[in-house]
């Protein structure tokens, strides 16, 4: 699996409980003192591509009792997500709704590229069926992880029927299929959606938690 856990640990305490934060190798994110707040520190490591030590930074953010928002969750998926670490990302978006928070389309959307990045396009299609399911509207970020999900596996039918539905919700893709067939998708207009009842049948198939 992509990225080493014990080789990213924070080696001189974990913000915040410590006046700055380096890693392992004697790299230095700035001064993380008791101003900086979590959500930030946490989006730092991401940026430096160390999805370990923002996961840890999230864990002691959430044994300090502190109070946490889905914004806390959406950094530290979107960290972990850059790791291609696909099952904590999932593992994250439910724990949204185990702290009784109201999910945004940024955390789907930060499972959706953790899935594509992961070739986990099943679990890609089954959270773009969901998002709808808990009243959110997807975006053009959304759409662009699924089709992209769905190109890497060669399904292009689902591809261009995802291209087909943004094109109905007046959304530019930036994320086009290199087959014969995505002229077709510039062309279509938005018709049945077929990948939306195969991916609702298929989320009772599968969990969506870490295995």
């Amino acid at each position: 699996m992509p990225g080493n856990e014990g080789s990213q640990r924070v080696t001189l305490g974990t913000y915040p409980n410590a006046a700055a934060i380096k890693l392992k190798g004697g790299m230095e994110l700035g001064r993380l003192d008791q101003k900086t707040s979590p959500n930030a520190a946490i989006s730092r490591f991401g940026t430096a591509n160390q999805w370990a030590a923002a996961l840890n930074c999230f864990r002691n953010v959430l044994r300090s009792g502190s109070q946490i928002d889905v914004v806390l969750f959406c950094v530290t998926m979107s960290a972990c997500a850059k790791g291609m670490q696909w099952q904590r990302v999932l593992s994250l978006l439910n724990g949204v709704a185990d702290a009784e928070l109201e999910q945004n389309v940024f955390s789907y959307n930060a499972a959706i590229s953790a899935c594509d990045k992961g070739g986990q396009w099943q679990r890609a299609l089954a959270l773009m069926a969901e998002i709808e399911c808990v009243k959110l509207e997807p975006d053009v970020v959304s759409y662009n992880a699924g089709v992209s999900a769905c190109g890497k596996e060669g399904l292009w039918q689902h591809a261009l029927e995802l291209l087909s539905e943004m094109r109905g919700r007046a959304l530019e893709p930036t994320t086009i299929p290199t087959t014969p067939g995505s002229a077709r998708a510039r062309r279509a207009g938005s018709g049945s959606r077929p990948w939306r009842c195969w991916a609702r049948c298929g989320r009772q198939a599968w969990s969506l938690t870490s295995p």
